[in-house]
């Protein structure tokens, strides 16, 4: 991942906000927490990209923790080891801990994911590789993240940065009803 492909901010106000974004954007994807304290992230602060897979990384800290993703030890080739029928024989070594309390749809503890993430892949099982694996584990949590605590605004071809200009009206007129502008 490139550095110039994803950039980490902590903006405090939406007049902060809005500077960052006419300087350095706009940005296809813009993500932050929902939740207090954040996971993953600091408080007040944004991940912005124009790439869906390096913002999650990012987020994720994938390069950092030296996350891989690899077969599951109950993948169906180990008849040693029964696996749960949701589960897919697939998992990300190195996953992140904070998430493993995370009620989601396409993971479970310790980085297995379920069949959710497959079901995206339109090749036999037996001829799936990693790459193809990561992919739709990222286009999975990307229609996932909001359910784990984040807020995720992504531009729209129509509408280009609609979502983000709505959350922004809301975020000034809350700074104004605090007295922070």
């Amino acid at each position: 991942m490139s550095v110039e492909s994803v950039k980490r901010e902590i903006l405090y106000n939406s007049r902060e906000f809005k500077a960052f974004w006419e300087e350095k954007g706009p940005f296809k994807y813009a993500l932050t927490s929902s939740d207090f304290p954040p996971v993953l992230l600091e408080p007040e602060e944004w991940i912005f990209s124009n790439d869906i897979e390096v913002l999650l990384k990012a987020l994720m800290q994938f390069d950092k923790q030296k996350m891989k993703i690899v077969k599951a030890p109950f993948n169906p080739e180990n008849k040693n080891i029964l696996r749960p029928e949701k589960l897919s024989p697939w998992k990300i070594n190195n996953f992140p801990e904070e998430w493993n309390v995370c009620a989601c749809d396409i993971f479970i503890p310790k980085g297995h994911w379920t069949r959710a993430v497959l079901e995206k892949i339109q090749v036999p099982e037996e001829d799936i590789d990693p790459k193809q694996v990561e992919t739709a584990f990222f286009q999975c949590l990307e229609t996932q993240i909001e359910q784990i605590g984040y807020l995720l605004f992504k531009s729209r071809r129509s509408l280009k940065y609609a979502a983000i200009k709505k959350y922004l009206v809301e975020w000034e007129k809350d700074d104004q009803e605090a007295g922070l502008l």
